[in-house]
């Protein structure tokens, strides 16, 4: 099936679905865009397979219902209509399209004349009238039910309108212009003189109004009860958008695996509870200075490709992107939630941000620009997790254990190293994986000092150069 690509028109009450205003969906305008050309696009392509099936199907089924060389005639009429679906495929897109539009006016037009005009190859042809006899109108619900699979709620409301005033008019047509036959009529009415209203049935030379309001009652219900259930399923599509807005959002700060827990509960992280976390702190060291020899906009793209490197190994490793802090950046593990394996995770995510860090600079050397330096901090201790604010809401992770993982990260310039990492971090890893003597041996031991925020000198572990 031929790629077809959609422009997004200027949104207006008149071309979103549902009767939606641009400010109904306000931020969620980029998901819904997308979710729309997402359905657009896939019921477009689906309605154009479902229409050459159908007219696959009616073309096989018309040489037994109509076993004559005249039958060709329709069938190069359902080539036409064949054709006509993929032109509507090519023209669909999201809002209003005039094109469209008129392809499918043009498409009723061409049913309508199949069905209704006599086959200018019949070398006997009855009374117009008598293709009425034939039911020929309930085709025309296959067009119908197609246009659900891509158009919006407006436009099959629009197929059922013009479907009711084409087949209307068709009627008067033929009630005004066609053909009559008027010893077959005669033979009839002879047939039925006794019984009135069998011989308006079989009257060869009537229309039979009574009987094609009928049937344009009937199509009219259906296309506006089509058009209610297609208007709530895009209901359904935008409130989708609005859930990946804010899944989008979600996966701003955590790991996907995170994400996918929130998602299963109402307001998961609504209640402030306490448990043991690790918390990473991230720096770039002389980053200031730097900064202030090179253009901003160097400046920012150098802080964008170190985040997104510092971020890729927090998520890969199941941790949560607390905030960015300027140059640096905070993570935790255990957030929202504790899991068995935070304090090897948040270790094994400081090993693999110094392995990107050191990618990212050789990159940089490539291209001829100095290398940076990270230096790195991580605690593990209790600290209190919930939302903060009232108008604006954020989550946030406090605590004295945060506070000594920042200090911890500021006491690697005097301590000569990368990374410093607290005991109790060290005893959580060996907690959660008695053979994790492979990650630890990288560390060094040093002797026990005072870090602001805990009352006893404290054993430490760094890295060595």
């Amino acid at each position: 099936m031929t790629d077809t690509s959609f422009r997004l028109p200027r949104l207006n009450r008149m071309d979103l679905p549902g009767g939606l205003t641009i400010d109904d969906i306000g931020e969620t305008s980029k998901y819904t865009v997308q979710a729309l050309e997402k359905h657009k696009r896939d019921g477009a392509e689906l309605a154009v397979r479902a229409r050459w099936a159908a007219l696959a199907v009616v073309a096989v089924l018309l040489p037994f219902l109509n076993p004559s060389v005249t039958v060709i005639y329709y069938q190069v009429g359902l080539a036409v209509m064949a054709a006509l679906g993929w032109l509507m495929q090519r023209a669909a897109r999201v809002g209003m399209s005039r094109t469209e539009l008129a392809l499918i006016f043009f498409d009723l037009l061409l049913i309508t004349f199949l069905l209704v005009v006599p086959n200018p190859f019949e070398t006997d042809p009855a009374p117009t009238a008598v293709v009425y006899s034939f039911g020929n109108f309930i085709y025309l619900f296959i067009i119908l039910s197609v246009a659900t699979l891509a158009y919006s709620w407006r436009t099959i409301l629009a197929i059922g309108n013009w479907t009711a005033a084409i087949w209307m008019i068709s009627a008067f047509g033929v009630w005004w212009f066609g053909t009559t036959d008027a010893a077959l009529g005669a033979r009839v009415a002879a047939a039925f003189e006794e019984d009135g209203r069998l011989l308006a049935l079989f009257d060869p030379n009537t229309v039979k109004f009574d009987l094609r309001t009928q049937e344009i009652i009937v199509f009219v219900i259906c296309a506006y009860t089509l058009a209610l259930t297609v208007r709530r399923f895009n209901r359904l599509l935008l409130g989708h958008a609005v859930l990946e807005r804010e899944r989008s959002n979600l996966s701003r700060y955590f790991s996907p695996n995170v994400v996918a827990e929130l998602s299963k509960g109402d307001e998961p992280i609504k209640e402030t509870r306490t448990h043991d976390v690790a918390v990473l702190f991230v720096d770039i060291v002389g980053f200031t200075r730097m900064a202030a020899v090179q253009p901003p906009e160097e400046v920012i793209a150098t802080l964008r490709e170190f985040h997104g490197c510092m971020e890729e190994e927090v998520f890969r490793h199941g941790g949560t992107l607390d905030k960015y802090l300027g140059d640096g950046l905070m993570a935790t593990f255990g957030t929202p939630f504790a899991g068995p394996r935070d304090g090897v995770n948040a270790l094994e995510t400081v090993f693999g941000m110094i392995a990107a860090l050191e990618t990212f600079n050789t990159g940089r050397a490539a291209a001829g620009l100095p290398p940076l330096k990270a230096s790195f901090g991580l605690h593990y201790g209790p600290v209190v997790l919930g939302n903060i604010g009232r108008n604006r809401l954020e989550f946030a992770v406090i605590g004295n254990t945060v506070n000594v993982a920042s200090r911890l990260e500021a006491l690697t310039r005097s301590m000569d190293t990368d990374l410093v990492v607290s005991d109790a971090l060290v005893q959580r890893v060996l907690v959660e994986d008695s053979e994790a003597s492979g990650i630890l041996n990288r560390l060094k031991p040093q002797t026990p000092q005072m870090v602001r925020g805990l009352d006893t000198p404290v054993a430490l572990w760094t890295l060595p150069r």
